[in-house]
């Protein structure tokens, strides 16, 4: 379960809570009044591979041996 902290008491002691973040992996859960505000939680690094980046960033390309003309071109306008 992750720790609650107020706004205050975290801008005191914040190196202090980072280091036992990294320590512990725990979050920290910092409230304003009473209500959560934000999370802070450690990093966790997700190691993908260069075609995992890309897929879905392709736009399908209907008819690809079709020439394109001026006005199709983005730059030229």
């Amino acid at each position: 379960m992750a720790a609650h902290i107020s706004k205050s008491r975290f801008k005191a002691k914040a190196l202090e809570i980072f280091r036992t973040i990294e320590q512990t992996g725990e979050s920290v859960i910092v409230t304003d009044h009473g209500r959560p505000s934000l999370e802070v939680r450690p990093y966790k690094v997700k190691k993908r591979s260069p075609l995992e980046v890309l897929r879905g960033s392709v736009i399908a390309y209907k008819q690809p041996f079709d020439p394109a003309g001026e006005d199709e071109w983005e730059a030229l306008q």
